[in-house]
């Protein structure tokens, strides 16, 4: 099977993402519609992507996929909103972060299908990375076309719900630890006389270059390092640095802080 008719509940950055994802792989505009807050957006995705546009209600009534890419705090309200258009054989996807399959089954009170996700921004240039999680309603075959859905904008990794909320410290929010990394590559890199556009993308290209190592090759991330570092040269001297500094450290209490924010917001 396919899933063949997208809607989008909320439009915001992560929804343009995913959508723009899911086009550049081919899927038709006709095949996608959104509501949104705003008339503003809705002209947006109207005018920059070419796709209808309506209520929430109507983009229930007429897709087969329903993805809830609205805040955590707003997603009661928007359920609340839909449960009459909704039937069983429709999917719900929800990006929220921190918000369980088991809540959100509490509100439409049936046989809902409802898929966790966690994708993140990368989805924009078809290299997104997105975690999900389904309920015991959703089959086998659905499970296998969500997948082929979720690549059309990147990779996807299918795992247990009790996972979720450690996936947004590790993929969802830490394209911004890397944005951060790169600006202080380049910077540095202007510092020394490079122009700042050539030291973006100098930077920039070695994290694209270095994460297709890992995942093309195979090789443990630290043999990959050990590969880059000889005896005596610059690199083992970077490296130790930053070991001295604290690299590990501030990544692994940036990371969680995160989930921690994460179960926070589930909590609520």
């Amino acid at each position: 099977m396919e899933l063949t008719q997208i809607g989008f509940l909320g439009f915001g950055n992560m929804a343009k993402a995913i959508a723009r994802g899911m086009l550049q792989s081919g899927l038709s505009p006709d095949q996608i519609m959104i509501s949104a807050k705003t008339d503003q957006t809705k002209e947006e995705g109207a005018t920059n992507f070419g796709i209808h546009t309506g209520t929430n209600k109507e983009v229930v009534a007429k897709s087969r996929v329903i993805i809830v890419a609205v805040k955590p705090h707003v997603t009661k309200e928007v359920l609340e909103e839909i449960v009459t258009e909704w039937t069983d054989d429709k999917i719900l996807i929800t990006i929220a972060a921190g918000i369980s399959m088991d809540w959100i089954q509490h509100q439409f009170s049936s046989h809902a299908k409802v898929v966790r996700t966690m994708p993140n921004t990368p989805s924009l240039v078809g290299e997104g990375m997105t975690a999900w999680s389904v309920n015991q309603f959703v089959n086998e075959e659905e499970v296998q076309a969500i997948g082929r859905l979720l690549r059309t904008f990147g990779k996807e990794v299918l795992l247990d719900e009790s996972l979720q909320d450690e996936i947004p410290a590790i993929s969802g929010s830490s394209p911004a630890y890397v944005y951060t990394l790169i600006e202080t590559m380049a910077l540095n890199g202007v510092r020394s006389g490079i122009s700042y556009d050539q030291a973006i993308t100098l930077a920039a290209q070695t994290v694209v270059g270095a994460g297709k190592m890992v995942l093309e090759t195979g090789k443990h991330p630290a043999l990959l390092r050990d590969e880059v570092c000889t005896a005596g040269g610059s690199t083992i001297e970077a490296v130790l640095t930053l070991e001295d500094e604290g690299f590990r450290r501030a990544i692994s209490r940036a990371m969680q802080a995160c989930a921690e924010k994460t179960k926070q917001l589930g909590a609520k």
